[in-house]
């Protein structure tokens, strides 16, 4: 693990303390379970898949650790309105408070706001935080495999399963890609972005690529900013679902953001 991800596991593991003291274990499922609707989250990549489309996971970031504040002027509820208006699949919003600026409550104001499935973007090192995320709302959630073992990512992804929510597994190189397809989950999110350096090469994408099995969605992540990118990765890993954040964080309108880049594709 990482130096950065080190810090930020041991931050969570502190925050976890100070939410369970606010709210049980056995409070906050009760509070997941009642949640009964959730939006298809995989159902919705795969409707643009098959309509010929890139399916395209918008994110709403305010602030990353390697780049600070990406976007001052921050609304949730009308960037998540701008992407659904310009053809967005699904949104990821940031929750993680200490290293992206993010808020709980940055999910609900943006689901609230449009008919999108949302991720919840964070460090899930527990249990608790899979129950969590379904009481604050997400109809998905990631897990990261560098910072979790086999036996949490096959628990964790059988919670969210049981409460209506889809994964996506979040690997960068092949080792954590192996681990990954032997989970249920279809959505495999590859990282093109090494957290030890911060350098990013849309390579592993295309490397990773070349071993995904049949039923499985590559979801290429970091490093698409311009058109040339979306084409390399379309063509040379034969991606179809991206997530995308700063490329459109940077914008004054994410939405127009998300269309312009994607409008040749």
């Amino acid at each position: 693990m990482t130096d950065i991800l080190q810090k930020i596991v041991e931050v969570k593991q502190q925050e976890l303390i100070t939410a369970q003291r606010k709210m049980s274990l056995e409070a906050i499922k009760a509070d997941a379970y009642s949640r009964l609707t959730t939006r298809d989250f995989v159902g919705a990549i795969q409707k643009k898949i098959e309509a010929g489309k890139l399916a395209v996971i918008a994110e709403i970031k305010k602030a990353s650790p390697s780049k600070g504040v990406i976007r001052s002027y921050f609304e949730p509820a009308d960037i998540a309105q701008s992407y659904a208006e310009n053809g967005a699949a699904c949104l990821s919003v940031l929750t993680d408070q200490q290293f992206f600026q993010g808020e709980k409550d940055y999910l609900r104001q943006a689901r609230a706001s449009c008919h999108l499935p949302v991720l919840r973007k964070d460090f899930i090192i527990d249990a608790y935080q899979v129950y969590e995320s379904r009481a604050m709302g997400a109809d998905c959630v990631l897990l990261i495999a560098s910072i979790l073992t086999d036996a949490q990512m096959k628990e964790f992804e059988a919670i969210a399963i049981d409460l209506g929510m889809a994964v996506l597994v979040e690997v960068h190189d092949e080792a954590e890609f192996d681990r990954a397809i032997q989970l249920k989950t279809p959505l495999i999110g590859v990282n093109n972005r090494n957290l030890r350096t911060f350098e990013v090469s849309l390579d592993v994408s295309v490397a990773l690529s070349k071993k995904l099995p049949a039923g499985k969605i590559l979801v290429a992540e970091s490093g698409v900013a311009t058109p040339e990118d979306v084409a390399f990765l379309s063509e040379q890993a034969q991606a179809k679902t991206f997530l995308v954040g700063e490329a459109f964080m940077r914008e004054p309108d994410p939405g127009k953001a998300l269309n312009d880049l994607f409008a040749t594709a």
